[in-house]
């Protein structure tokens, strides 16, 4: 996932095991998420915009190491001197770092060595949290603000597993596949459910966490609108596909059918066409596609090429928030909590007169691009290369997927990324 940005957090104060307590959930989360791996799988870097899972293990430490321990733990020691060149993400304020896409050249240390330095930075931030009555209150922000950094880093670890071993000719299984209800009956009909126009608040304006490019909440106006009720499933994308979509410029922004006759796009990422039947490549290996799940892992391009065949369009930012707010949005859908790691299709009965699937299930595009809300303003210092500097040149998505920790999520999260990228849980919802 992108960047997050500067916190913004209000709350009581937590007695120190309960903040341990919640810190250890988060810290196992992540290892979780790389148990199944092997230790090879963990070096991998296809592409620049996948990270190796042993340096999301290592990056996650280095945070907490410094931006806490080294800051409010009298007498602490670093645990290598080397490691804040190694993993430090961008923060320039911080000092030189490897490039990014070099990444998958860190063979050292080994993985064995990365699990020893999380154990160490655990066992000092027990400590620091044992000081907690002595801490200024910057520290609960930055407190949180790493638990929330983490989480992003749970989801990323998720979709950059998925990437890594997609490039495999095994096409190997990260998990077994799960029992689920089998839905043989097509998803519901689409409805559209009609949004009031007008003068809307939108940002966030509440207690607890948020980011800083979430503040400022500010009065938009929209005019009247409807929304699809669902997301895009694989069927109805599969129809676009069918017609010619892939074919036809007719439907595509510049860019994108440049990025069509470039890379040789005919589907979604990690769909394969075998014996006739269209399979995608999933944690579970390859799989047939479940038409009546949500389509994911497209760009903006194709998201809006979509719209355009389906005579519709895709919703503002702003849209989706007011949307959101008047369908009562909760984190019903899919999450990262589930291990399934892909949207769910929706039963056959879900009432047509309700969202579904607002938060949770797949990333939304909007039209959107990402930038300020009026009076915004950018931290100070190494926080403030969380989110401001990268407010140009990408697209705003809402809502959350099946690879985000569902207390991560809210209706004010603003999520973004670049048109062309394919391998998060990216999915599509209409407006007109």
């Amino acid at each position: 996932m992108n960047p997050t940005s500067a916190p913004v957090f209000s709350a009581a104060a937590t007695a120190a095991p309960a903040l341990f307590s919640r810190f250890r959930a988060v810290r196992e989360q992540t290892e979780a998420l790389c148990r199944p791996l092997l230790p090879e799988d963990t070096v991998v870097q296809p592409v620049i915009d996948v990270s190796p899972p042993k340096w999301h293990l290592a990056h996650t430490t280095w945070f907490f190491e410094t931006f806490l321990l080294r800051e409010y733990l009298p007498g602490y020691a670093v645990y290598h001197p080397d490691f804040a060149f190694l993993f430090n993400s961008y923060y320039n304020s911080l000092g030189s770092r490897v490039n990014r896409a070099d990444r998958g050249t860190l063979s050292r240390p080994p993985l064995q060595e990365v699990y020893a330095y999380r154990a160490f930075v655990d066992k000092h931030m027990e400590q620091l949290l044992a000081l907690q009555d002595t801490l200024p209150a910057a520290f609960q922000e930055l407190f949180e603000l790493g638990l929330q950094h983490e989480q992003q880093h749970q989801e990323l670890l998720a979709t950059d597993i998925k990437y890594i071993l997609s490039t495999s000719p095994l096409a190997p299984a990260y998990l077994p596949t799960p029992a689920l209800p089998a839905f043989s009956q097509p998803a519901p009909p689409v409805s559209w459910l009609p949004v009031t126009g007008g003068v809307h608040r939108i940002g966030f304006d509440g207690e607890g966490f948020c980011f800083d490019n979430e503040q400022a909440p500010h009065d938009t106006y929209v005019a009247d609108f409807e929304l699809q009720n669902r997301l895009v499933t694989n069927a109805e994308y599969l129809a676009f596909m069918e017609a010619g979509g892939y074919r036809d410029f007719r439907y595509w922004l510049g860019e994108g059918w440049e990025l069509v006759q470039q890379q040789g796009w005919e589907a979604p990422l990690y769909w394969v066409l075998r014996d006739g039947q269209w399979h995608r490549f999933s944690h579970h290996g390859l799989v047939a596609v479940n038409m009546a799940a949500p389509v994911t892992h497209i760009s903006f391009y194709e998201a809006d090429a979509y719209a355009h065949w389906r005579g519709c369009r895709l919703p503002t930012e702003q849209e989706w928030e007011i949307a959101a707010r008047q369908f009562g949005a909760a984190p019903t859908g899919t999450f990262l909590e589930s291990a399934l790691y892909d949207p769910q299709p929706l039963p056959p009965d879900a009432p047509a007169d309700q969202c579904h699937q607002l938060l949770g299930d797949a990333w939304e595009w909007t039209y959107s691009a990402y930038h300020p809300y009026p009076g915004y303003q950018r931290a100070a210092g190494a926080l403030g290369e969380y989110n401001g500097k990268f407010m140009l040149n990408q697209l705003v998505l809402r809502g959350g997927s099946c690879a985000t920790p569902e207390s991560h999520i809210r209706l004010t999260y603003r999520n973004f990324f670049h048109a062309d990228k394919r391998w998060q849980f990216t999915g599509i919802r209409l407006a007109r």
